[in-house]
């Protein structure tokens, strides 16, 4: 760390919890992040803050007018260009000094896999239980601790699945991949802004925690949130021995050859 990065970090070094060596691993870390809308906003806005080393942003959408009243990662004049693009300008002018990878694409399971492998931690900031699944899938099989968030109208919810620890669950110990589930759009139901960005910033905190081996996670718990009273419910999530993905008798491996 050189001087001006020990000037940038200095508040995070002054925490003895965090100090000088949880910085390094904060400033060595690799985070991908999929999704660059509500919650991956404010999630990528703290990681290049903090000066997590580098960032792999995967989005496929544009950036459309609706999005300005929670998605901060952009402006008006970039309506219409990549969320990732966009995203990778502010994230740069936040912090110059890390490596931030923009990828415009939706990628497949396999896809996914080969950008799983290289990070070290993933950040689920999707908006369907598709693409949750999907995510959850590799984390699973690639062994990468998942910091996975939701929001809609004025509710909110955040976990970690870490799967390095044997009994933990994955998502789909809770949401079941077998189960029907409805996704419930923002642009159906509507989303409160500040809500986004409260989830979004706690996933940026457990992120941060898991690649500082500092704390502890919320991994085995998960937090919900109701923003119209501003309350705060813990569930604790038990590993289901019959999960179709990380059961011990069902679990999935991912197919290493390209399709």
């Amino acid at each position: 760390m050189n001087t001006r990065q020990s000037e940038r970090y200095s508040r995070h070094i002054l925490l003895k919890e965090l100090g000088m060596d949880g910085q390094e691993k904060i400033l060595a870390a690799h985070a991908l992040v999929i999704g660059a809308g509500g919650l991956g906003s404010p999630a990528c806005y703290y990681l290049a803050s903090a000066g997590i080393g580098k960032i792999t942003l995967v989005d496929d959408d544009t950036v459309d007018l609706s999005n300005l009243q929670r998605q901060i990662l952009h402006t008006t004049d970039r309506i219409g260009q990549p969320k990732a693009v966009s995203g990778k300008t502010t994230l740069s002018k936040i912090n110059p000094d890390i490596d931030i990878i923009a990828l415009n694409e939706r990628p497949d399971e396999f896809r996914l896999h080969e950008l799983a492998e290289s990070a070290s931690v993933v950040l689920d900031c999707t908006d369907n239980f598709a693409s949750r699944h999907i995510i959850n899938r590799v984390c699973v099989a690639s062994r990468r601790p998942l910091v996975s968030g939701a929001a809609l109208q004025f509710d909110g919810q955040v976990s970690v699945y870490d799967m390095r620890a044997n009994d933990a669950p994955c998502y789909s110990c809770l949401f079941s991949a077998d189960q029907p589930f409805e996704d419930r759009k923002a642009a159906q139901f509507g989303v409160f802004a500040p809500v986004v960005g409260i989830i979004g910033t706690i996933q940026a905190a457990e992120a941060l925690k898991l690649v500082a081996g500092i704390g502890k996670s919320l991994a085995g718990s998960l937090l919900i949130l109701d923003g119209l009273t501003m309350s705060w419910t813990r569930i604790q999530l038990d590993r289901n021995p019959d999960c179709p993905v990380c059961g011990k008798h069902q679990a999935r491996a991912i197919n290493h050859e390209a399709p």
